[in-house]
């Protein structure tokens, strides 16, 4: 016999391949395959008011809006958990059982690489230090030394910082799990701490709450923010995910979610902010009953009329325009009658008839229009006009973008004031610019409410103990 290999028999040819067969029918089933055979996607994140937090319609947040849109586009349902710290986020990925993802407003951190992986980025971010208004502003590294600095422990910030101070030994900087991004501007607007860093997108959400905090500088370039998976050889997760965010860039859902949550962030300077805070402590306690009443009797939010009626008279019941509209609600003398006041600076009156009229408003709207966008379109025709308001959906349509979409219509309203515009629509010259003011100033009124009269907890779970009490504002910001 040869020394080569024996001739195998048919048998065992079809025995080997039996084995093989059953073997290869053994194989695990892909991570994306789990996850649909398991019908639930795991989510861990943070409970900031840039990821996730409840308001009066239950869970929300930019990061909870992209998981909700991912896990329908699996066919699963969605689970989130959130984590006290980072540390403890970043542990937790990858345990047995843990979460598959962590969509938690986390920067691409190049000192974490072997312990997880990062999907595509989505979105930019700047890292910023802060200082308190009326103190020296910083203005590059040399302006921290021997000040007093803090920044999240875990967070890819403090590890820039450990590198930076290899060439400046002179940096000091505190870390700690304890805090997150609100209680840092918190400290720099009590001047408790000289300076945090955090970064631009979390800072212009957050800084209505606190006036005082200025950018002094800023520390790097943008930096890319991105989902989080553990650490393995199966990449059938991060291609899905990948082609989930390629997806929405192309149709614009993550535009208009970005601008959801961030469009209208920097609508307050801060004597602004002031005036808002100081209003809310002497004046809204007044009205605030008419504000529940109405809002219950129309089926609003109350927080919603409060943020509008600030927006129109500052909360002030005798408040007069040149033009002649008056009170809480600044009606004018049609609309007051069109909605049965008789008096317009009885505040009950003004709230009410306020009220009637928007929901009148909204219910001329195309049945179309998606909430949120639909009671921002019915704002701006509350102060601009069905009319104009068309006109604006029309010129939106014709430049081919989408006219039931704030982000797209806001846009094109400030063209209803310039000539070559204007001549092409139905109802003519209006200053467009006005309506979209108008919205932006009122999303953030209202934004404010809800945050400061939710129950909420700047970090980990919501215990029901530590619940807001309905009312106005016992924890304002110090120093304001």
């Amino acid at each position: 016999m040869d020394a080569q290999s024996p001739s195998r028999s048919p048998l065992t040819v079809l025995i080997v391949a039996l084995l093989l067969a059953m073997l290869g029918g053994c194989e695990q089933p892909s991570r994306l395959e789990q996850i649909r055979d398991e019908g639930v996607l795991r989510v861990v994140t943070r409970n900031t008011p840039t990821t996730y937090y409840q308001d009066r319609h239950g869970d929300t947040g930019l990061e909870y809006e992209l998981a909700k849109r991912f896990a329908e586009g699996l066919g699963v349902r969605l689970e989130i958990t959130t984590t006290p710290t980072l540390d403890a986020l970043y542990s937790l990925l990858g345990t047995p059982d843990g979460p598959h993802i962590a969509a938690a407003g986390l920067t691409i951190n190049p000192e974490r690489e072997g312990q997880v992986r990062f999907a595509k980025p989505y979105l930019e971010t700047t890292p910023q230090v802060v200082y308190r208004r009326g103190n020296r502003q910083p203005r590059d590294l040399t302006d921290l030394y021997g000040k007093r600095i803090m920044v999240i422990k875990g967070s890819t910030l403090a590890d820039q910082l450990r590198q930076l101070q290899q060439e400046h030994p002179d940096l000091v900087f505190e870390e700690s799990d304890n805090v997150e991004v609100v209680d840092l501007l918190r400290l720099v607007n009590d001047n408790e701490i000289d300076h945090a860093l955090v970064y631009s997108n979390e800072l212009v959400v957050n800084q209505a709450f606190y006036p005082a905090v200025r950018v002094g500088f800023d520390l790097d370039s943008p930096r890319p923010m991105a989902w989080v998976l553990p650490e393995e050889d199966d990449d059938t997760l991060l291609v899905e995910i990948e082609a989930f965010f390629d997806r929405i860039k192309s149709d614009g859902t993550l535009d208009q979610l970005i601008e959801r949550f961030y469009g209208h962030s920097d609508v307050l300077d801060y004597v602004g902010a002031r005036a808002f805070a100081r209003h809310m402590q002497q004046r809204l306690p007044r009205f605030e009953t008419h504000f529940r009443q109405a809002a219950d009797q129309y089926a609003l939010d109350w927080r919603l009329l409060a943020a509008m009626a600030y927006q129109e008279s500052l909360w002030d019941p005798d408040a007069r325009s040149p033009t002649g509209v008056r009170g809480l609600m600044m009606l004018t003398l049609p609309t007051a009658k069109f909605v049965g006041v008789t008096n317009r600076i009885d505040p009950q009156q003004s709230i009410f008839g306020g009220a009637r009229y928007l929901v009148w408003v909204r219910d001329q709207l195309s049945t179309d229009i998606p909430e949120p966008d639909r009671t921002w379109f019915a704002l701006a025709a509350y102060n601009v006009g069905l009319g104009h308001l068309d006109d604006a959906r029309m010129l939106t349509r014709k430049n081919g973008r989408d006219p039931d979409r704030w982000i797209d219509v806001k846009d094109h309203l400030p063209l209803l004031s310039k000539k070559q515009w204007y001549t092409q629509t139905r109802y003519g010259y209006a200053r467009g610019g006005e309506p979209v003011h108008y919205v932006q100033n009122i999303r953030r009124y209202y934004e404010i409410l809800q945050w400061v009269t939710q129950p909420h907890a700047e970090s980990g779970q919501l215990p029901e103990g530590q619940y807001h009490t309905p009312g106005i504002l016992e924890q304002l910001p110090q120093g304001i």
